[in-house]
């Protein structure tokens, strides 16, 4: 009986890893796709546009990622909003040092105290949204920070050129999403989560575009909506009790008959110096996102941690000729992946000295994944939340 079921975990390990290298070469051309569809050229599209940024705290890089917002080569408008549930948030001084290095410049601040459900980011954009002068509104996190054609190569994805080559008129694109890299800071979990971002995350949104004909879904890197697809489907409030809001919003915007759109623009992050703990609860919480949001495609995610089910086969395999060859042959994609979502697309210069984590982190993953599938409570912002069809509630204790 024991050998019987070594065998069966043999067999197993080997069947995964066969599939991971398979998902492994389709990334790489998805990736490839990608780097060749990026170099067609831009429409010349310039509308006005308000960045609508919610704020609560300061975070590191916060003001160098501010600033790059203000130092943009952008042929039309556009103004920053910043909003806060209180004037003694901390963020505040630092908006007005921003109006100070930047004085001509529409930057405004806004106080938004009201409450209008579990997600609180959402609570704060809902209330900004009327302010907002132009019919373009540009979402991100208070740590992104962008290129000087940032604004530029976003918007012009709404002109008529880019909808009708994408899919005609009728399908005008209602929002655009860009691709992002983590910027680690001194812990190795940071590292690892940045390694996470850059080689592997990315990837499978590449795949998934190539494969489904394009985007169902955005990233909270850049969320740019056209004010009429936004009030299709609810606006921001709509989305107040949703964990998911990047996601539910591009998919509620693609539901109404628009189209969403990739970017050729690469935005940057700030990954925090976690700890191990704050580490775990952040993969849980994006993992159990996922899970709750596309529970089919949460499943499909063994096929990513093909180099892991490499390594476990050596193991249940004793050493065999096919199963190393099997590990070289994964690791071999699973590098070459990496470096070409990593390095080539998305630009990240910590990729290639953190190579060697890559086993360590894909082994991780797909434990924190595993995971995942046990339990639906989350933390998030230091509360904890049951999460159920996308929505937040108070977990009880």
């Amino acid at each position: 009986m024991p050998h019987a079921l070594a065998q069966a975990v043999e067999f197993v390990t080997t069947a995964l890893a066969v599939t991971g290298m398979a998902y492994f070469v389709a990334a790489i051309v998805a990736a490839r796709v990608f780097l060749v569809s990026r170099r067609a050229p831009l429409p010349a599209f310039a509308p006005g546009v308000s960045i609508l940024k919610s704020l609560k705290g300061v975070d590191p890089g916060m003001m160098d990622a501010f600033r790059s917002h203000c130092r943009q080569s952008y042929a039309g408008e556009f103004e920053l909003l910043f909003g806060v549930s209180s004037l003694d948030d901390p963020a505040v001084a630092a908006v007005e040092q921003l109006k100070l290095e930047f004085p001509a410049l529409p930057i405004r601040l806004i106080e938004c105290p009201g409450q209008l459900g579990s997600n609180r980011k959402v609570g704060v954009l809902a209330q900004l949204a009327p302010h907002a002068r132009y019919d373009f509104l540009l979402i991100n996190d208070s740590d992104i920070t962008v290129s000087p054609r940032y604004i530029e190569r976003v918007m012009a994805l709404f002109g008529p050129a880019a909808s009708a080559a994408a899919g005609g008129p009728a399908k005008a694109t209602g929002l655009v999403t860009t691709l992002y890299r983590g910027r680690a800071h001194s812990t190795l979990a940071s590292r690892l989560e940045a390694l996470g971002i850059s080689t592997d995350f990315m990837a499978s949104v590449l795949l998934s575009k190539m494969l489904e004909g394009g985007l169902r879904y955005g990233l909270g890197s850049t969320l740019a909506v056209r004010r009429e697809a936004l009030d299709k489907i609810g606006g921001f409030a709509a989305l107040k009790d949703h964990l998911a809001d990047d996601y539910e919003l591009g998919a509620r915007v693609a539901a109404a008959g628009y189209r969403v759109a990739l970017s050729a623009e690469v935005v940057e992050t700030g990954v925090p110096a976690y700890a191990w703990r704050g580490f775990v609860e952040h993969q849980l919480r994006w993992y159990r996102t996922v899970r709750d949001a596309r529970p089919w495609g949460y499943a499909g995610l063994h096929v990513t941690y093909g180099l892991s089910w490499a390594l476990l086969n050596v193991l249940a395999s004793g050493l065999s000729p096919l199963s190393l060859w099997l590990l070289a042959m994964s690791l071999f994609l699973r590098l070459t992946l990496a470096m070409t979502v990593g390095a080539e697309v998305l630009g990240d210069h910590q990729v290639l000295p953190s190579l060697w984590l890559l086993p360590l982190r894909d082994m991780v993953a797909m434990g924190v994944w595993a995971a995942g599938f046990a339990g639906s409570t989350i933390v998030w912002r230091g509360e904890r939340f049951v999460l159920k069809d996308g929505k937040l509630r108070p977990a009880e204790n």
